[in-house]
């Protein structure tokens, strides 16, 4: 696999991830839908972490990065899914729609 067939799927992944963010009303589906999108973006990084010239140091930036950012992902999924069950318990529904009412 080159590094054209790694982005070409990346770039396939993220516009299916912006696909589901435009077009669902549930959170659920668009936090799914984000995740995907991240998930394209470390393909990415993994992908030019793989296939660059190596470095004299060793190190694998690309695989730091896609490390990194699947940290900076755990952390959205958990404030995320607060919001959601903040949401359910407030509406008993996950609509985005009502989360406009959660404004003070």
């Amino acid at each position: 696999m080159t590094l054209s067939h790694c982005l070409i799927l990346a770039s396939a992944l993220f516009a299916i991830g912006v696909y589901g963010v435009l077009t669902r009303k549930q959170v659920i589906a668009i936090l799914i839908s984000v995740e995907l999108m991240a998930n394209a973006a470390n393909l990415v990084f993994i992908a030019f972490g793989r296939y660059r010239v190596p470095s004299a140091v060793g190190a694998a930036p690309g695989q730091l990065f896609a490390l990194f950012s699947l940290a900076l992902t755990v952390a959205e999924v958990a404030v995320g899914l607060a919001l959601v069950i903040l949401l359910y318990r407030s509406y008993g529904d996950t609509r985005v729609g009502l989360a406009s009412e959660l404004k003070s």
